[in-house]
């Protein structure tokens, strides 16, 4: 984890393959409707991050 102004921002999981994506969250980080695409998995999937939790959103 890096160390910007004292806060930690972490890697985001992909929901599906476990595996890291390329983005990076702090944790006030709010994303509403978000499209995460996984580069191992090749998927995109919609997510809301809020207080740092994760949640898939189902079409």
């Amino acid at each position: 984890m890096t160390s910007i102004q004292g806060e930690k921002s972490e890697w985001i999981l992909c929901p599906v393959c476990h595996s890291r994506t390329r983005i990076k969250v702090r944790k006030n980080t709010i994303l509403l409707n978000f499209p995460l695409f996984c580069p191992k998995c090749k998927r995109e999937i919609l997510i809301d991050i809020v207080n740092s939790k994760i949640c898939v959103i189902k079409e």
